[in-house]
């Protein structure tokens, strides 16, 4: 299955082709993916695909077919494509035009990475851009996307350093997934697969843009108090001076027995930042009754048992606030949290959430966590919209 849209006009300065393949053989996959998104003069070429392909032979047919191209992409836990959201399929946009500069850099050994890496590759993506455009990268024109190995624990770090260097330029991004299994996220780039990575990439656009994010949780009365955890490892022994798992448990009225991600997406923790909640995602509960979370949480942190309000109202906001800003979204490229969609098939919400999607463009995945300005976060949406361009 596969479907394309351009989008251009007599002033307009970006061609966008979109594609999706829902063929499970991986030299089929590529090819209608390649048909579908091929154009002269790329500029942006980006993918995302399920871990259920033969990815070696994924990577070497699309390295064949795209050839020089700077091909981008990552594995991920369900797709959002131009037919809305699939599951083991390959979707994929590509952009060229006078209206785009782009550039990437891939940086490895995130498991050794330091504050300094970020603000170096910052530095030479910013002044790479500026050699290329001729202008300097700012708020008003350039926004960065940030693809991360989603099993390295290092999202936090990379980040906030990357964020640094960035200075007011807008950052969103997704951490690669792999179908929960929690094996092994990979992320595609210079003509192949790879682990313990992340990619950066700065994009310039002459068209009206907004990056944001949205969560559909709220604050209830209930507290929490880590009294015990490994923050190095994203593990919380004890909450309220008892083992971990038993007292989420307790304060849901459950036993811990019954705890699954059904339930860890419809009954998250919330932390207050800045005057701002953000969601800390539940991977899973241990054999220890330790809990493991899918963000960075330490020892003295209250937290907030999270309330859900509608998941497709609260989409349906989003996107009219980002079309009172920039106009109808030519391309919104956005990055959902796993737990978002283990919510959404929970509650059969695949047909809304998918129309939304659709009438917005959206390109994108479903992460084991998102990054947004100098955050790494959990089940929220986050992306940038690209307005039409207006004429004079």
């Amino acid at each position: 299955m596969t479907t394309d849209d351009v989008i251009s006009s007599g002033f307009d300065s970006l061609n966008i082709l979109t594609g999706v393949s829902t063929s499970r053989d991986s030299i089929v996959a590529a090819s209608e993916l390649y048909e579908h998104i091929y154009q002269p003069d790329i500029d942006l070429c980006l993918f995302y695909c399920s871990p259920e392909y033969d990815l070696k032979a994924l990577g070497d047919e699309l390295n064949r077919l795209f050839g020089d191209i700077n091909l981008i992409g990552c594995t991920t836990s369900g797709e959002i494509t131009p037919e809305g959201y699939f599951r083991n399929s390959l979707t994929g946009v590509s952009m060229s035009g006078d209206g785009i500069q782009l550039v990437t850099q891939r940086l490895d050994d995130i498991d050794q990475f330091e504050i300094s890496h970020g603000i170096d590759a910052t530095r030479l993506l910013k002044n790479g851009l500026a050699q290329q455009s001729g202008l300097t990268a700012s708020s008003e024109n350039t926004f960065a996307v940030l693809l991360i190995d989603g099993l390295c624990g290092k999202e936090e770090v990379v980040v906030s350093s990357i964020n640094n260097g960035l200075g007011s330029i807008q950052l969103f991004g997704g951490s690669a997934a792999d179908n929960e299994v929690f094996s092994e996220t990979l992320l595609f780039h210079g003509g192949a697969f790879r682990s313990n990575c992340a990619l950066l990439s700065l994009i310039q656009v002459d068209h009206p843009f907004t990056v944001f994010k949205t969560q559909h949780f709220v604050a209830s009365e209930i507290k929490l108090v880590v009294t015990e955890a490994d923050p190095e490892q994203r593990i919380v022994t004890e909450i309220n001076g008892a083992p971990a798992g038993r007292e989420y448990a307790r304060i849901l009225g459950l036993d811990v027995s019954k705890l699954t991600p059904q339930i860890f997406s419809a009954h998250p923790v919330i932390v207050k930042i800045g005057g701002e909640y953000y969601v800390r995602s539940i991977l899973k509960v241990n054999a220890d009754e330790s809990i493991m979370f899918a963000c960075a949480i330490d020892e003295g942190i209250v937290m907030t048992v999270a309330q859900g309000e509608d998941m497709v109202e609260n989409l349906e906001d989003i996107f009219e606030e980002v079309r009172s800003q920039i106009g109808q979204p030519i391309l919104t490229l956005g990055c959902d949290c796993v737990f978002r969609r283990l919510e959404m098939d929970q509650k059969g919400l695949e047909g809304d959430i998918s129309r939304i999607m659709m009438a917005n463009n959206v390109i994108g995945f479903s992460t084991y966590g998102e990054q947004y300005n100098a955050s790494h976060i959990n089940q929220t949406f986050t992306g940038v919209a690209i307005g039409p361009k207006q004429e004079g």
